[in-house]
């Protein structure tokens, strides 16, 4: 009994420790990842129709994290008009004839029409409210007090130009990334496969740097904006993109286009694995300028879908072009 109670004991320790240099709930972490990869397989095996569906409610649920995390400091964005256009301009880019200048239209209407909404600041309900303050009382107490909310007529110290650009960087960060997810389902006649390295390979390229800067970081990258990231940990991120890349093209094309096409895979990893770290650190920026840890809590052990999707958004328009240059 003794003996069973000191494995318990230590497997505690060595999970507790396991958490500390990852940084997050690694069971809870390992059971959402294994959650999210059945549902997005799942979708693609039924219809890639219902994976562009999919690709739509997670951009709507970003948008709504955006929407709270930017009023923690007094900044106000349309969220009804964005939902409305991100939905517009994703459906558009899959369902449209000509993808890309639907999608472009799409961008700039949406860039116009987001920046006028911006101006009217309207709010129904108190649910922003109830959300701002539940994010407010898991944040550290000096990013509170810095917080507007906390303040009588918060958001006037904010100019309207603030609010519309804070609103046009979230079309362009949403909808006009996210877009860049959706054309490459349309050319080629590889949509599963294109939708795997779209996914899974900033996925694949975040695991790889967690797990390399956990165990072998020694050389931070970025102290100032995210003092976990490391060179190691980059590196890391190259090397898992890189070989995913590979098995994802073994298991897709051609001998032949194996032959002409191997430094592909090379590519896609250095650019996943460099583009996703800068998204990351991006992400790290605007958590960090909002006094905020993370963008949201809907994702166990990975924070919001924002914490999720950063690496993805950013790596989408690189993957894209290359898929489309390679003709892959």
């Amino acid at each position: 009994m003794e003996r069973n109670e000191q494995i318990h004991d230590q497997a505690e320790v060595t999970l507790d420790q396991i958490n500390k240099k990852t940084g997050r709930n690694m069971p809870q972490a390992i059971a959402t990842a294994v959650l999210l990869i059945a549902v997005i397989l799942g979708c693609l095996l039924i219809s890639v129709d219902l994976f562009v569906a999919l690709v739509v409610a997670f951009m709507i649920l970003a948008l709504w994290e955006l929407r709270v995390d930017f009023a923690t400091a007094g900044l106000h964005i349309p969220v009804f008009m964005l939902w409305i256009c991100s939905a517009v301009t994703l459906f558009a880019a899959y369902y449209s004839r000509l993808h890309v200048v639907a999608m472009a239209l799409c961008a700039m209407a949406s860039i116009m029409l987001v920046a006028l909404s911006a101006t009217a600041k309207l709010s129904f309900g108190n649910r922003l409210s109830l959300a701002v303050a539940n994010k407010l009382s898991h944040t550290e107490a000096t990013a509170r007090l810095e917080s507007s909310f906390n303040h009588d007529g918060g958001e006037q110290h904010h100019s309207r130009l603030s609010h519309v650009a804070v609103s046009v960087l979230t079309v362009l960060y949403i909808p006009v990334l996210a877009s860049c997810i959706i054309v490459p389902l349309t050319f080629h006649g590889h949509p599963v496969a294109h939708a795997i390295m779209l996914v899974f390979l900033p996925a694949l390229s975040d695991t790889g740097g967690l797990f390399a800067g956990a165990w072998l970081g020694k050389h931070k990258l970025s102290p100032r904006i995210s003092p976990k990231k490391s060179w190691e940990g980059l590196a890391g991120s190259v090397l898992f993109a890189m070989v995913g890349a590979f098995a994802v093209m073994f298991c897709t094309y051609s001998p032949q286009v194996w032959a002409a096409r191997w430094w592909v895979p090379v590519v896609m990893g250095v650019l996943v694995g460099v583009v996703g770290t800068f998204g990351d650190l991006c992400a790290s920026m605007i958590k960090r300028d909002l006094g905020i840890k993370d963008m949201g809590h809907l994702l166990k052990g990975h924070g919001g879908v924002m914490d999720r999707v950063d690496s993805i958004l950013m790596a989408a328009p690189f993957t894209c072009i290359l898929l489309w240059v390679t003709g892959l």
